[in-house]
C-alpha cells in the first residue's frame, strides 16, 4: 500500500523520536508534526545537541527502519494516558493531556491538536513503534521502512508551546520525500536558498534593521528598503486604479467591540495586542486586520445599488502578537503591512469583480516572472466550529467561486479546510526562481461580515438588501513579499526596483566633481544615482558596486569629461558597452517606465 507523503512525514517524526529515545534515555518530548517538505520534533535532552548528535540520530533512524517495526494504534482513556505518561516522566505530554481534559482542544495550537484525537475527548489514541509509544491521532504508515527518503537538517531552539516564559526545548528538523532523487533535489534547493537568505542579504544591502529597543518582529526599513517598498506599492496601485479602486485611511487601533462584532475576537483573541486607556474604561486593540474598519466606512452613510461596487484600497499596518520563537526576519513579523482592499457589491457583480482582481494578480506576477498555480480553498464540513455562517451560505459561496474558475478556463485544485473563517477563497501560489512555492495573492468571498455588521444598500425595488464583500490581496504582506523578492532575485533587483540604479565611479580625485554633477543630472530625471568619491582604487570601487548589486556602473575619467561615450558595466555581465549619456538616460527611463 502506498501512503500520502504527509503521512510518511508524520511517521518519520515518530521514527526520529524513537531514535532519540534510544540514544538519550530520559528525553522528554513535546510535539512532532509533519510540516511542509518534512517534519520536526521538540525534544528536551538536558544538553545542546551537536552536529555529531544529529548524524547519530539519523543513523539510528535507519537502524529502526531496517528493523521495520509496525505502527500500531491503541485507544486508551485519557486518565490512563495521563498516568502512563506521568510514570514515563513525559511532563510535556501530561500537560497537553490535562489541557484537553479540562479545556478541550480549542485552546491548543494546530500542532498540539495533531497530538490528540478530539473526536472523543474521554479517550486518546497512542501509536506504538516498536518499544516507543507516542501520543498521536495519526494516521501513520504500516511499518517504519515505509517512511521514504529522509534527512535531519538542523536543530534550533524552541520554547515549549511557543511561550518565552516556558522551558526552552530543541526542535529537530527533518525533510522527507518519496524518493532519494526528490530528497537530493530539495537539498540542492536548500543550499541555494541559504545563499539567498533575505536576512543576510538585507543586512549586506542595507535594506532593513531590527533593534532590541524597538522589539522583536518589528522591522524598520532604511531609505533603500523604503524605496523598494514604495516601488511595489506604486506598481500595485497602477494596476488597481483603472479598475475603480479608491484609497481610504483608517486608524491603527479600535475598540474591542469592533472585533467582537466581526467574529475575529473569538477566533484570534490570543493573537491581538491589547491597549488600555487610563482616561476611560474603554478597551482597545491594535488592529489585527482591516476589514472591520472598512465595513464601518461603508456603513457611515446610506448606500444605493447605484453606488455599487464600492472598492476600498489601503496599504496599512496590522499587528499580531506572534510568539517570539516563530519570528523570522521579514518572513514572520509582528507589524505587518498589508496591501489590502475590500469590494462591496451585489451578488450579480461578484464574478466580474473577481475577474478584475485576477487581471491585477496576473499582470503583477508576470512582471516578476513568477508563475502561478490556482487553488480553491474550501471549508472543512467536519469542523463547522472553525467558520462563521451556516452550511447553506458556505455551499453557495464555494459554488460561485468554483463556477468562476471554470468560466475563466483556469486549471485549479481544491483544498478542504484552507478557507478563511468567514468565507472561501481563491489562492494564487507563486513559484520563485529556485522553485519554491509561496501562497501570496488571494480573492475571498464573504457573506458573513456584511451580515454581522448589518450592512445594507437600497435595491432598485426600494428594498434593503445585504451587499456581498470581497477581500483581496495582491502581494499580501509587504514584509513577507520583500523577503521572498530579495531571495527570488538574490538581491540583484531589476532596474525599476533597485534602490540605487547607477553608480558613478571616478577614476581619480580630480574627476569627483564631474561624477557628482553626473549623479545629480541622473537624479533630476528620477534615476537613483550615487557617485563613489572614496579614495579606493577603481577596481575596489567596482567590486563594492557589485557587492551592492547596482544594475549599472559608469567609470568616468578625462575622456568622459571631454565628451566621449561612457563605458558601462551592467551587473552580472562580463562585457562593458559604450553608450552616450543621453542614450543611457533614455535606456534607464525606459526600463523604469516599463518596470524592467
Amino acid at each position: 500500500m502506498e501512503f500520502p507523503i504527509e503521512i510518511k512525514r508524520h511517521s518519520a517524526a515518530h521514527v526520529m523520536a524513537a531514535a532519540v529515545s534510544r540514544l538519550f534515555p530520559g528525553v522528554k518530548f513535546g510535539v512532532g508534526p509533519a510540516v511542509e517538505f518534512g517534519f520536526y520534533y521538540d525534544v528536551d535532552v538536558g544538553r545542546p545537541l551537536s552536529t555529531e548528535d544529529l548524524a547519530a540520530i539519523e543513523d539510528e533512524m535507519r537502524r529502526i527502519a531496517r528493523e521495520d517495526p509496525e505502527f500500531t494504534r491503541e485507544e486508551v482513556p485519557i486518565d490512563q494516558a495521563i498516568e502512563s505518561f506521568g510514570k514515563l516522566g513525559q511532563t510535556y505530554k501530561v500537560e497537553l493531556l490535562n489541557d484537553i481534559k479540562t479545556k478541550g482542544t480549542t485552546k491548543l495550537s494546530e500542532e498540539e491538536q495533531g497530538e490528540l484525537d478530539a473526536a472523543n475527548p474521554s479517550t486518546v489514541s497512542l501509536y506504538h513503534t516498536g518499544s516507543f509509544v507516542d501520543l498521536c491521532r495519526g494516521p501513520h504508515v504500516a511499518r517504519a521502512s515505509q517512511i521514504g527518503a529522509y534527512k535531519i537538517i538542523k536543530v534550533a531552539g524552541a520554547y515549549w508551546r511557543g511561550d518565552v516564559n516556558n522551558p526552552q526545548m530543541q526542535r529537530l528538523y527533518g525533510i522527507c520525500f518519496e524518493t532519494q532523487g526528490e530528497l537530493d533535489a530539495h537539498l540542492k534547493m536548500l543550499e541555494e536558498a541559504e545563499k539567498r537568505d533575505h536576512r543576510k542579504l538585507g543586512k549586506e544591502l542595507d535594506l532593513f534593521a531590527f533593534s532590541p529597543l524597538v522589539g522583536s518582529g518589528l522591522p524598520m526599513f532604511t531609505p533603500k528598503g523604503a524605496t523598494i517598498r514604495r516601488a511595489l506599492e506604486d506598481f500595485v496601485w497602477s494596476l488597481m486604479k483603472p479598475h475603480g479602486y479608491e484609497r481610504v485611511d483608517i486608524p491603527h487601533m479600535a475598540k474591542t467591540d469592533l472585533y467582537k462584532t466581526s467574529g475575529h475576537w473569538d477566533k484570534f483573541s490570543d493573537d491581538i495586542f491589547h491597549v488600555s486607556s487610563k482616561k476611560t474604561d474603554e478597551q482597545f486593540v491594535l488592529k489585527p486586520m482591516n476589514c472591520p474598519h472598512h465595513t464601518q466606512i461603508y456603513a457611515s452613510r446610506p448606500r444605493s445599488y447605484r453606488d455599487l461596487p464600492i472598492r476600498y484600497s489601503e496599504v496599512t499596518k496590522v499587528y499580531r502578537d506572534e510568539n517570539t520563537g516563530q519570528l523570522q526576519g521579514l518572513s514572520r513579523v509582528r507589524s505587518i503591512t498589508q496591501d489590502d482592499a475590500h469590494v462591496f457589491c451585489t451578488l450579480d457583480q461578484v464574478k466580474d469583480e473577481v475577474k478584475k482582481i485576477y487581471d491585477i494578480i496576473q499582470k503583477f506576477y508576470a512582471k516578476f516572472n513568477m508563475p502561478l498555480d490556482v487553488r480553491l480553498s474550501l471549508s472543512d464540513p467536519s469542523q463547522p466550529q472553525k467558520y462563521l455562517g451556516d452550511a447553506a451560505v458556505w455551499e453557495k459561496s464555494e459554488g460561485i467561486l468554483r463556477e468562476l474558475l471554470v468560466e475563466l478556463g483556469l486549471k485549479f485544485t481544491e483544498q478542504k479546510g484552507e478557507a478563511a473563517f468567514y468565507g472561501p477563497k481563491i489562492d494564487f501560489v507563486a513559484h520563485d526562481a529556485i522553485g519554491r512555492e509561496w501562497q501570496l495573492a488571494t480573492a475571498q468571498l464573504d457573506f458573513n461580515l456584511p451580515e454581522r455588521f448589518e450592512l445594507e444598500y437600497t435595491d432598485v425595488d426600494g428594498e434593503k438588501k445585504r451587499p456581498v464583500m470581497l477581500h483581496r490581496a495582491i502581494l499580501g504582506a509587504v514584509e513577507r513579499f520583500m523577503a521572498i523578492l530579495i531571495e527570488h532575485y538574490a538581491g540583484a533587483f531589476p532596474v525599476w526596483l533597485s534602490p540605487e540604479q547607477v553608480r558613478i565611479i571616478p577614476v581619480a580625485e580630480r574627476h569627483n566633481e564631474f561624477a557628482r554633477a553626473l549623479a545629480a543630472e541622473f537624479s533630476v530625471q528620477d534615476i537613483s544615482a550615487a557617485a563613489d568619491e572614496s579614495v579606493e582604487s577603481v577596481n575596489k570601487k567596482i567590486r563594492y558596486a557589485e557587492q551592492l548589486k547596482t544594475p549599472y556602473m559608469v567609470v568616468v575619467g578625462d575622456k568622459e569629461i571631454g565628451g566621449a561615450d561612457f563605458m558601462v558595466r551592467q551587473y552580472g555581465q562580463k562585457d562593458q558597452f559604450a553608450i552616450s549619456k543621453t542614450a543611457l538616460i533614455q535606456k534607464l527611463l525606459d526600463q523604469i517606465k516599463n518596470r524592467d
